[in-house]
């Protein structure tokens, strides 16, 4: 192979391990990750084989009797709905436009590297949405103000000990303990203490892994949506274990 086709094909195949890691990483479910690069690749004119498990990718591009091959991790990204989109459209307008590998490297770069929402706003939109669970199941204002507060806590303490390196059971196990813990002071007043200390965990259910869990299974991908749905049973059960240590706790105030 000449040696600039050869560049062309590695920096190609570098480029797609790479889009295809951040996919993975933030949360999309693996039938759309394969669809999203296999029309980039189809866009850069290059053939796909392509391997996804839940921690690594395995692929392999070819162009006419020529391959290159790339193995790489998944990383632990945060969940983010915005590279889904955004990701998902990057690779609608390669294949629509054509885009050149420059190009299109410099899109890729420019959404990964958009600065993140602001953690103060998604903190309390969080909050927010845990306090209007507590409602939703009949607590009534002074156990939805006491969850807010507590998800208000728990959400900077788990960010803390994500900052710290901490384990990410632990970090769970521990944001479960004090976000209960501190609900569980709705037992001082004449509220609904039993809905305020249930409620108050909820924004740590692994919603997406779990969703994303059955999707891959119910597409093929088994391997993929059992590593996630027991990856979501394992925060799920950190949750309880956190749970119960302050149902321990505080288990005389409940009877």
């Amino acid at each position: 192979m000449p040696e600039k086709e050869d560049k062309s094909l590695e920096d190609a195949t570098l480029f797609m391990s790479e889009y295809i890691a951040t996919l993975m990483g933030s949360g999309v479910h693996t039938s759309r990750v394969v669809r999203n690069s296999r029309r980039m690749a189809e866009s850069l004119g290059l053939e796909m084989q392509l391997s996804v498990f839940h921690r690594t990718v395995i692929l392999n591009m070819e162009k006419g009797c020529y391959s290159s091959s790339k193995i790489v991790e998944v990383p632990t990204l945060p969940i983010n709905f915005r590279y889904n989109s955004e990701l998902s459209g990057l690779s609608w307008e390669a294949f629509d436009r054509r885009l050149p590998l420059e190009e299109i490297r410099s899109k890729y770069e420019k959404i990964v590297s958009a600065a993140p929402l602001n953690h103060n706003i998604v903190m309390l939109m969080a909050a927010s949405a845990n306090a209007s669970f507590c409602r939703l199941f009949s607590g009534d204002w002074l156990s939805t103000l006491i969850v807010f507060i507590a998800a208000i806590v728990g959400f900077r303490v788990r960010r803390i000990l994500t900052r710290r390196h901490t384990d990410f059971h632990l970090t769970i196990l521990s944001s479960a303990f004090l976000v209960s813990l501190i609900a569980s002071s709705s037992l001082l007043f004449n509220t609904t203490a039993d809905i305020a200390i249930t409620t108050s965990v909820l924004y740590l259910i692994p919603g997406v892994p779990l969703i994303n869990g059955v999707i891959d299974i119910v597409e093929g991908y088994i391997l993929c949506g059992f590593a996630r749905l027991t990856k979501a049973m394992l925060i799920i059960f950190c949750i309880a274990i956190g749970l119960s240590l302050t149902l321990w706790i505080v288990k005389n105030g409940l009877i």
